[in-house]
């Protein structure tokens, strides 16, 4: 484990489309999933364990699509565990989106391909989880090589797992309901990385209370910390802070608004962005009426400490006109190129996928979606060529426009199999 906090990990267990009580008992607790995901994730979990617990191909393929939209919803890392075979589901969970994918080591199978997977996918993305203290013992060697992280799913094997551990991967321990005393003295252990299962579910909504006692105890875990107080600000006349709001993922600018004392140590609490209304007199959370919440990923303080910059993940519209920005009645425009590298490339791809959607006549992009699939590979496997061929030439102006060729033909390629470059940079910063 590459982290130094414990961690509190919500777990969805996953049969034919609904969310079930354990992996041993298909009582229905929550018919949306998706919907449990960023109710974890909106309460502090730290990551997500999920179950895949279909039977069949068919709700297999059901399941998968159902964890990509969990791991697009959730803002936290999701673990993908379950109906895995062969490095191929391996694969197919890693793609959905999973952080890690982890190995049913009461398989043999699942033994059998941890060295595979962990070559082709990294170490870091591999999880084994075990019943017994046997099995450890038995794969010591292969676990401490090839996998990141152990998951204990039988709580009854816990004291022996903490007392036998020999160091390497640590323990994120599957337990039922346990006291705080309890909890405080497993996170305690070295070995134990942190808990998952019915502890941490039935306890969702009071994850932060949980983290504040664990830090009462010593045991350090993934909260907010402010690195500077209220009283460190550069107030204005009002007493208020003024506040930039950034969408994290594009910098766009989305508001601003203000923040009283009040409001700053509400938003360092709860990770949610809270702001002071001068016209209303009051704290308003971002998204409490509209669920149009701003969830925090960075604040930063200007130069003289009388601005915050808030980078935040934006659920739907950050503006109360629908607009994605407040900023959009435009005074004055001088024409320039943007350089952005995200947004030109968004803004290419609108423009194909617009020529899908409505075709237009003499349209190059429109003559290969009509020539199809293999058209646009053969294309795209030209450009490629045409690229290893300009290397070879001094001027470095040919790669220029042999690689520009080749993202156009690729961005064709993404718009007919439905892949978006949000999807692409998110993949990337994966690696």
């Amino acid at each position: 484990m590459g982290s130094q906090y414990k961690k509190l990990v919500p777990c969805i267990y996953l049969y034919k489309g609904n969310a079930v009580k354990d992996l041993s008992d298909i009582t229905i607790i929550d018919t949306n999933p998706v919907g449990l995901a960023k109710y974890y994730s909106d309460n502090h979990g730290d990551e997500l364990l999920v179950f895949d617990m279909s039977k069949g191909d068919a709700e297999h393929e059901e399941a998968l699509d159902i964890i990509k939209e969990i791991c697009q919803t959730a803002e936290i890392p999701v673990i993908g565990a379950g109906n895995i075979h062969r490095m191929e589901d391996v694969k197919k969970l890693l793609y959905a989106g999973c952080k890690k994918a982890a190995l049913n080591y009461s398989k043999p199978g699942n033994i059998t391909i941890t060295e595979e997977v962990s070559k082709k996918f990294g170490k870091e993305k591999i999880a084994a989880c075990y019943e017994e203290i046997e099995t450890i013992l038995a794969n010591h060697e292969l676990l401490e090589e090839y996998v990141d992280e152990l998951i204990l799913v039988n709580a009854a094997a816990l004291r022996e797992s903490i007392n036998l551990w020999m160091g390497g991967a640590q323990i994120l321990a599957l337990l039922p309901e346990v006291s705080l005393d309890k909890l405080i003295e497993i996170l305690s252990a070295p070995s134990i990385c942190g808990i998952t299962g019915f502890a941490i579910n039935e306890n969702a909504k009071e994850i932060s209370a949980v983290k504040s006692l664990c830090q009462g105890n010593g045991i350090k875990v993934n909260t907010f910390e402010a690195a500077f107080q209220w009283a460190d600000f550069k107030l204005n006349s009002d007493g208020h802070v003024p506040v930039v709001v950034q969408d994290y993922k594009t910098d766009e600018v989305l508001m601003v608004a203000y923040m009283n004392e009040e409001a700053y140590e509400m938003t360092v609490h709860t990770g949610k962005m809270t702001y002071y209304s001068r016209s209303r007199n009051e704290l308003w959370i971002k998204g409490d009426t509209s669920g149009h919440y701003q969830y925090v990923k960075s604040l930063t303080a200007d130069c003289d400490m009388d601005t915050i910059l808030a980078k935040v993940s934006q659920v739907g519209n950050a503006c109360h006109t629908g607009s994605h920005s407040c900023f959009f009645n435009e005074i004055v425009r001088k024409e320039y190129e943007e350089a952005n590298p995200l947004k030109v490339f968004t803004s290419v791809m609108h423009v194909i996928e617009d020529r899908k959607i409505h075709p237009k006549e003499g349209s190059y992009t429109n003559y290969l979606f009509e020539k199809g699939l293999d058209k646009i590979l053969k294309k795209l496997g030209e450009e490629a060529t045409e690229i290893v061929i300009a290397s070879k030439n001094p001027n470095p102006n040919e790669i220029k426009y042999e690689i520009a060729d080749f993202l156009y033909h690729m961005m064709v390629l993404m718009a007919e199999k439905g892949v978006s470059w949000e999807e692409i940079i998110e993949e990337l910063a994966k690696r």
